[in-house]
């Protein structure tokens, strides 16, 4: 596969690449032994000073019918493109991705990203929701 083709298949490359720099940045700036709260609140902040559009703690609505029976807060949202969610775990689970899956269903969003900021480098995840379409 050419390089061309990989950068076809980047969902938001643009955005996502400025959302990973951020990431980087604040994980070199403050390491791994922080809970998550403090992570997400460097974030928020380094997305300001990068003037990145987001929604801190988006509130989603679940509805069965026509009854609301729910609600997900997701920890940000990019450009009201990427969910982004916060973790600070020793290693990602399964049932992680899957929630961020759910979350990309409920916002009816295309992309996810899970960042794990509680390992030596930071780990992330990448989750594309195959039910929307980007044009």
């Amino acid at each position: 596969m050419e390089a061309n083709e990989r950068i076809k298949e980047i969902i938001y490359p643009k955005l996502s690449y400025k959302l990973m720099g951020a990431l980087f940045k604040v994980h070199n700036k403050l390491g791994s032994s922080y809970k998550e709260k403090y992570y997400q609140r460097a974030i928020e902040e380094e997305l300001r000073l990068q003037k990145v559009p987001f929604e801190k703690e988006k509130m989603i609505s679940i509805g069965y019918g026509n009854k609301g029976i729910g609600r997900y807060y997701l920890d940000f949202v990019i450009d009201r493109k990427i969910v982004l969610e916060i973790k600070a775990v020793p290693f990602f689970k399964k049932d992680y991705l899957d929630q961020v899956l759910t979350y990309l269903d409920a916002a009816k969003l295309k992309l996810g990203i899970v960042a794990n900021f509680r390992t030596k480098r930071l780990t992330y995840r990448r989750l594309v929701n195959p039910r929307v379409k980007v044009y």
